[in-house]
C-alpha cells in the first residue's frame, strides 16, 4: 500500500513540475531583424561567458545578477550588470527577467561602446559600459531556472526567437556537463523531450483516481514517502 501511494504522489509531483515549467511561447527578437543564430546548445559554448545567476536589481535597460554558478568563461565579482533591449538593439527588454527570477545566461562581453552607444541625458538607457555583458535576442541565449531544472531554447530544432517552447525541464548539472564537454548535446535532446501523450493520461487518470479516495488512502508521513 505505501508504494501505491508513493507512486501516486510522484505522478502528482511530475504534473507540478511539468505546470510550473510550461509557458505560453513567444517570440522575442523576431522583429528586430537578426539572423538566428542557434539554440543554447549552439550559442553557449561561443559566448564569453555562460552563468547561472538571480536578477537583483533592473535599472533602466540593464539588470544586475548575483553569479550562483560559472558554467563556461571567468567571472570574480559578486554581481555583473546585463545591458537589454533599447533602440534598435537586438536584445530582450530587462522587464522580462524580474527581481528575485533566475537564469542561465550566455552572455557577450562589451569591449567597445559606439560612438552613440551613450547619452548623457539618458544615462540609464544606452548601449552599455565596458567589461558589462549583453544578452542577445538573436539565439537561445538564456534559459529559465526553476529549482535544480532549467527550460528554454536549449536545442537544435525548437522553432526560432521562441525562448519559452514546450519542453521537460532540464536539469542543470546535465547542462554544465554538456559545457564541459563530458555530455553529448544528444542527450540533452532526450532530456528536453516532452512527456508523451500516454504518460499525460496516466498522470490525469492519477488525479481523478485520487478524488474521493482520501479514505481508501493510508495516512502516510513525509518520512514514508522517503523511505527506500
Amino acid at each position: 500500500m505505501r508504494h501505491r501511494t508513493r507512486v501516486l504522489f510522484g505522478l502528482i509531483l511530475c504534473v507540478a513540475l511539468s505546470s510550473t515549467a510550461s509557458a505560453q511561447s513567444d517570440a522575442t527578437g523576431a522583429d528586430c531583424g537578426c539572423i538566428w543564430q542557434g539554440s543554447f546548445s549552439e550559442v553557449a559554448p561561443e559566448s564569453d561567458l555562460v552563468l547561472l545567476g538571480e536578477v537583483t536589481r533592473i535599472k533602466g535597460n540593464a539588470v544586475d545578477l548575483v553569479p550562483e554558478q560559472i558554467l563556461l568563461g571567468e567571472f570574480w565579482l559578486d554581481s555583473l550588470r546585463v545591458w537589454m533591449q533599447t533602440r534598435d538593439y537586438c536584445r530582450p527588454p530587462a522587464e522580462e527577467f524580474p527581481v528575485g527570477s533566475r537564469w542561465i545566461m550566455a552572455l557577450a562581453e562589451i569591449t567597445e561602446v559606439p560612438e552613440d552607444g551613450f547619452d548623457p541625458s539618458t544615462p540609464n538607457q544606452s548601449y552599455g559600459r565596458p567589461f558589462d555583458f549583453v544578452l542577445s535576442s538573436c539565439g537561445g541565449y538564456w534559459l529559465r531556472v526553476n529549482g535544480a531544472t532549467a527550460v528554454g531554447n536549449l536545442v537544435p530544432g525548437m522553432p526560432r526567437f521562441y525562448h519559452q517552447p514546450d519542453m521537460s525541464p532540464v536539469l542543470i548539472d546535465l547542462i554544465a556537463g554538456y559545457l564541459d564537454g563530458a555530455v553529448p548535446e544528444t542527450a540533452l535532446v532526450e532530456a528536453s523531450r516532452e512527456r508523451p501523450d500516454a504518460v499525460d493520461e496516466l498522470i490525469l487518470d492519477t488525479r481523478s483516481f485520487l478524488r474521493g479516495q482520501e479514505d481508501w488512502l493510508p495516512d502516510t508521513s513525509p518520512e514514508d514517502l522517503e523511505a527506500p
